[in-house]
């Protein structure tokens, strides 16, 4: 039989999938390619690649808390439970790293998916250190915390469970209304400063959220979501990202007016960004779902990445550059201070005095006390 990729570009795309085909691993010395020995496919294959299943691995890690020192981001600490993303959004700036696994970031992104069970235990660890400094922890940075496994592996909330023991602020980012279901434990902490959500919504048009993003909530799902959580007391705001030219950025200032109306108190947007092999299956992507309009918006995106598919240069990657840059800023500017928007995803006034931390082994009979 002949070696085949599992898709290769220009292929259909999938039902609920996202990337259209899974780009060779960059890290590897060898590729396999596709030819025709003559003999027809195996029904069973054809099937398995219209309709590539999601498997999860349980993955070991030694240590849970990501630091960070970007300008770009305003967080220095991160917790990602999973790695690979099932909601296949095919923007992704986290597809990338799938290549560490030795996967691709195409279509195994979203199908082959790690967890990591013991991240409670290990966040714990991480806090009992002497040398810890109580700085808030974001959720949903590089993968969506509330994916549609967290559903049955209840990491996430595990995850808040240990912060919310020990009084340390989070903040969450994610596409999905599951964030709903913690509300027990992020209301009571939002309430003593400790706690805020961002939702990200990128459309209101149901069919474009549909092929951009395949298995994330519905835009009005989102916003529904942003209303349980304002109305839980939750400050709870609203991510445009990213935003694509001749895409979705029409439906910028819709965005912020619904989010508004709905209870939502800050905004932030990020531009779209397509680094490594993101730019390929983006241009494949759009190839097939919008041939007639891709020409276009690979243009403008080019125009704001100094000519390039990505400009990873901190102080423009978020943002861009150029004219189509600067009125996506000033459209931005001009609908926050129309819904009354603080502006950004800020990080900024969590309180951290009430930080307490883990007792472990023989040192928990002091909790008694």
């Amino acid at each position: 039989m002949s070696a085949r990729t599992p898709r290769e570009p220009g292929a259909p795309p999938s039902r609920g999938r996202g990337a259209t085909f899974n780009p060779a691993n960059r890290y590897r010395d060898h590729a396999r390619e596709g030819y025709d020995d003559g003999w027809p496919a195996e029904a069973d294959d054809a099937a398995q690649e219209a309709a590539p299943r999601t498997t999860v691995t349980m993955q070991r890690a030694r240590t849970i808390i990501a630091r960070n020192d970007s300008p770009d981001v305003p967080f220095s600490q991160s917790i990602n439970p999973y790695q690979g993303c099932e909601h296949g959004c095919i923007y992704c700036y986290a597809r990338p790293t799938h290549a560490y696994l030795d996967l691709s970031p195409g279509v195994d992104f979203e199908t082959r998916l790690f967890a990591k069970p013991d991240a409670p235990e290990l966040l714990r660890r991480e806090l009992a250190k002497s040398g810890y400094r109580c700085d808030p922890i974001a959720l949903g940075t590089n993968t969506d915390p509330y994916q549609p496994i967290e559903r049955e592996l209840r990491i996430t909330r595990q995850i808040l469970e240990v912060l919310a023991a020990h009084e340390h602020p989070f903040t969450i980012v994610t596409k999905s209304a599951l964030v709903e279901r913690d509300l027990d434990i992020i209301a009571p902490m939002a309430a003593k400063r400790m706690a805020r959500v961002y939702l990200s919504i990128t459309t209101l048009d149901r069919e474009l959220a549909r092929r951009m993003e395949p298995r994330a909530a519905a835009p009005h799902r989102r916003l529904q979501a942003v209303e349980t959580l304002a109305k839980a007391g939750v400050p709870v705001g609203v991510m445009v990202a990213p935003i694509v030219p001749q895409l979705n950025d029409r439906d910028l200032e819709a965005i912020l007016e619904a989010a508004a109306a709905v209870g939502a108190r800050s905004a932030g947007y990020v531009l779209v960004r397509l680094p490594l092999e993101v730019a390929p299956l983006f241009r494949d992507w759009l190839a097939a779902h919008y041939p007639e309009r891709a020409p276009h918006v690979m243009s403008l995106i080019r125009q704001m990445r100094g000519g390039r598919d990505y400009d990873s240069a901190f102080g423009t990657r978020m943002r861009g550059e150029g004219v189509f840059a600067t009125l996506i800023e000033k459209r931005f500017a001009i609908a926050c201070k129309r819904a009354g928007f603080e502006r950004g995803r800020e990080h900024t006034g969590l309180d951290t005095s009430r930080f307490r931390p883990p007792l472990l082994g023989g040192d928990r009979q002091g909790e008694l006390f």
